[in-house]
Parts: structure tokens; C-alpha cells; sequence
């Protein structure tokens, strides 16, 4: 697989162009859930302009008032394309694809293909909370892998996660979070592949939820699963909305493995009515035509992440930190303050910045706050000095 390459000639950084003031008049949930005088560095929106080459196409949508019901396959044309150029894969089957909400209700569907009620469903914690609240109120129990060192999966503990999950007859699963939210780990080939090898050997089945898959740092690539070796099983979910801030343009897709298809082709039919036509539209456009845009924004994540390191080694050494290779998030350890289980609770009580709290992350994520790097270096740099504050 290719790594990706940052930055674009003439591209300004899309982190960089919006003041906080023009943001605070913004009405989603990043900027309408605390009070006015917290900084919001908590979920996973982005301080950002719409790519270009989406606005023209959402608006254009609008003034021809095409807004119907989605249907076609230009979405997965424009995902086989990108996924071809981007990481070198040319096996991603527009044949082999369905439109689906979003990519947590595009799990529970592939859950719903590959497993019954109180089926386990195995996770990799600490992993984004939808995971177990979506789970469970399928009515599938969540069976915990945690990661090992240098937060990565550890063959053994999954290998004897898979082993409990099946051992009561059943269907089982596997909730694949690659790349890794919150750590931002980018899980390599070779863990892929020996992922796929203990799914085969135990019959359980991979789900991967990829929606992170665009956003790499530099030097880092993004291999997907169904490319590895035995991942011709596997179901993935991916999507443009994390990488172009589409939260809001809801759409998502399903891809199926070869020895898969036969499980997609039992989606129901009206899953596909969920996702918003005007979605499908602007997905598309950022996959075929937003990747100047997209380099401009990895290059300034880029920066982002080296600020943070060395504005946590000024201000706040205690924390442990490893910038992420994927993803726009940063998983801190503060452990070390001596803050309790939720130091993102004294954060926002002392310091007046909101960060997302470790705990429903699951196991390994008390004494954890998530940190979203999407944003300018200024609102960084406040924010680090607010938290320190925090501690005075």
C-alpha cells in the first residue's frame, strides 16, 4: 500500500481559515452542547470550510431541487477510484456495495447479516463508545480484546477473546476499528492479515468499521481489510463524512469481500432509503474531486499533531502522549495528575474546555481524555493553556 501524500501546491490549510467567532455561530452539537465560554475540543466535528468541490455539488443539488430518494452507484464508482489511487487497491467492487445510512448503522446491519440476538461481538478497547452502546441495543453481548502494547492489537488476548465468544455455540463477530479511534493506530498488513487468519481459524466474522480510513499523518498508510489475505471474508463500512466534515450529510457504504457477497446480498432493500440523496451527492464529489483539499488538510494536521507534543512537553509533562498516525484525535494519559478517572470532568470544570472523557471508551480509558486535533493552532494552544490552568 502507498502512503499518502500531504499537502498541495496553492491549497490553502482549511484549519486555518475560520475564526473562532465565525465558529461559535455554528449550531451543531461541537458548538451547542457547553456554554459559551468553554472551548470545545471534544467530538468529532471539524473547524473547517466545506471542501469546494462539495459546496458546488450540494448546491447545485439544491437549485436543481434534486432531492429525492438516493440511487445509482456513483458513490461506490467514486470510493473504487479513490481507494485505487490512495491506497492501491483495486479490489473494491462497486458490485459488492450498498448504500447505507452511516457507517454505525451500516455495522448494525452487517451485524444483523452475521450474527443473532445474544450473539458476542467481539471489541477492542478502549474503542469509540458506539461500539457498546450500539451493540448492546441489538442485543449482542460485547466481549472485550483490549489492546496491548504501544496500543496495538495483541494477537494473543484477541485470540482468547475469540475463543470465549465462540465457545457457547453461535454466531460470533469481531468490530474492527481501523483505523484505530481513539488512538489513531493504523493497523499494519501483517496485523491484518494475522487478524484474518485467527477470524478463519475460530468462524468468526470481521466487521470494520474504516470511516477513518482517509485521514493518515504523514508516512503512515492505510491498508484495508478486505485486502489482506483471508479478508475476502470480511464486511467493511467506509465513508467520506470523517475525513470532508459530512457528519451532517449522512451516507455511508458497505463493502463485502468476495466470499462475503452472498451476505450483502441479504441487506434489506429499504436500508437504503435511510441515507440523505443530498449525502450521497456530497460523499461523492469530496472522493472524486476533494483531494486537494483533503492533502491541504492532512498537511496542517500534520502540524497539529507536532504542536501538541511540544505544548504538552512546555506545559503539561505529566501527560503521556503519542501523536497518532491516523485519525484527527489524540489520546492523552493523564494518569500521571492525579485528576481521577475523569480528569476531562475537571477540565471542563476548572479550565472551561471540553475534551471527551475516557471512561466510555471502556477498558483503558479512565484516567484518559480524547483531545480533537481538527481545529487551528491557536484553539490548540488555548486549549493546552486552559488545562494546565486547570491544574493551578
Amino acid at each position: 500500500m502507498t502512503s499518502t501524500p500531504h499537502g498541495t501546491p496553492g491549497e490553502p490549510d482549511p484549519l486555518r481559515v475560520l475564526t473562532l467567532d465565525r465558529l461559535r455561530c455554528r449550531t451543531s452539537m461541537k458548538w451547542r452542547t457547553y456554554p459559551e465560554d468553554v472551548l470545545p475540543m471534544w467530538v468529532a466535528e471539524m473547524d473547517v470550510p466545506l471542501a469546494p468541490a462539495v459546496v458546488r455539488a450540494v448546491t447545485d443539488a439544491l437549485e436543481l431541487g434534486d432531492t429525492g430518494y438516493p440511487a445509482g452507484t456513483a458513490y461506490a464508482e467514486a470510493l473504487a477510484a479513490f481507494a485505487d489511487g490512495r491506497w492501491g487497491w483495486d479490489g473494491l467492487a462497486v458490485e459488492r456495495t450498498a448504500i447505507v445510512p452511516d457507517v454505525m448503522l451500516g455495522v448494525v446491519e452487517m451485524l444483523k447479516l452475521v450474527t443473532g440476538p445474544g450473539d458476542p461481538v467481539v471489541v477492542n478497547p478502549p474503542v469509540y463508545p458506539p461500539f457498546f452502546q450500539f451493540v448492546t441495543h441489538m442485543d449482542r453481548r460485547v466481549v472485550e480484546a483490549p489492546l496491548g502494547a504501544g496500543l496495538r492489537i495483541d494477537l494473543g488476548v484477541l485470540q482468547e477473546a475469540f475463543r470465549t465468544a465462540v465457545a457457547g455455540g453461535g454466531r460470533a463477530a469481531y468490530l474492527l476499528c481501523s483505523p484505530h479511534n481513539p488512538t489513531g493506530t493504523v493497523h499494519t498488513a501483517e496485523e491484518l492479515a494475522a487478524v484474518a487468519a485467527l477470524a478463519a481459524r475460530y468462524g468468526v466474522r470481521v466487521v470494520a468499521d474504516e470511516i477513518h480510513a482517509p485521514v493518515v499523518a504523514a508516512g503512515a498508510a492505510f491498508v484495508p481489510y478486505l485486502s489482506v489475505p483471508g479478508g475476502e471474508h470480511g464486511l467493511s463500512l467506509m465513508s467520506a463524512s470523517k475525513a470532508w466534515n459530512l457528519a451532517g450529510l449522512k451516507a455511508a457504504l458497505a463493502v463485502a469481500g468476495p466470499s462475503a457477497a452472498a451476505d450483502l446480498a441479504r441487506l434489506p432493500e429499504e436500508v437504503s432509503h435511510g441515507p440523505s440523496h443530498v449525502g450521497v451527492i456530497a460523499h461523492t464529489a469530496a472522493l472524486r474531486d476533494g483531494t486537494p483539499w483533503l492533502d491541504a488538510l492532512l498537511a496542517g494536521l500534520d502540524d497539529n499533531r507536532r504542536l501538541l507534543a511540544r505544548l504538552l512537553a512546555e506545559h503539561l509533562p505529566a501527560i503521556r502522549h503519542r501523536p497518532a498516525e491516523a485519525t484527527y484525535l489524540a489520546w492523552l494519559d493523564c494518569r500521571a495528575l492525579g485528576l481521577g478517572d475523569d480528569p476531562a470532568e475537571v477540565f471542563l470544570e476548572r479550565g472551561r474546555v471540553a475534551l471527551s472523557s475516557g471512561i466510555p471508551f471502556g477498558t483503558g480509558g479512565a484516567g484518559h481524555v480524547r483531545l480533537n486535533l481538527a481545529t487551528s493552532p491557536e484553539v490548540i494552544t488555548e486549549g493546552v493553556r486552559r488545562m494546565a490552568a486547570a491544574l493551578g
